[in-house]
């Protein structure tokens, strides 16, 4: 990235994978509907010239009513493509864990 391009505020992800196991949903005190969820990614990525296997597991936050359509069609082995940016889990998260906070979920089958 160039310094023309860069932006002290860029923070955006955007993984593909497939839901682990059945979302949790909760209400928040405020009555916003807070889905938690874990996705499973696997790719084949270039680094430094050299194909890479990559895999790994991010858990995923999808909070308020928009998102809360995608949200309850979520099973197990499900793939998607969220989008959305990085957080720590919580406010008083001392181990500073990140979650992906989504804001736009696309079903892939």
């Amino acid at each position: 990235m160039t310094e023309e391009t860069a932006d002290a505020n860029d923070n955006v992800l955007v993984i593909a994978g497939h839901v682990v196991k059945v979302p949790r949903t909760r209400v928040s005190p405020g009555g916003i509907p807070i889905t938690r969820f874990l996705l499973d990614h696997e790719s084949r990525q270039m680094e430094a010239g050299l194909p890479r296997e990559v895999r790994c597991r991010i858990a995923v936050v999808a909070s308020g009513s928009d998102l809360q359509a995608a949200a309850t069609g979520l099973t197990p082995g499900r793939p998607l493509r969220v989008t959305g940016f990085l957080a720590r889990s919580g406010y008083r998260d001392s181990e500073l864990r990140i979650v992906l906070h989504a804001q736009r979920i696309e079903y892939l089958d």
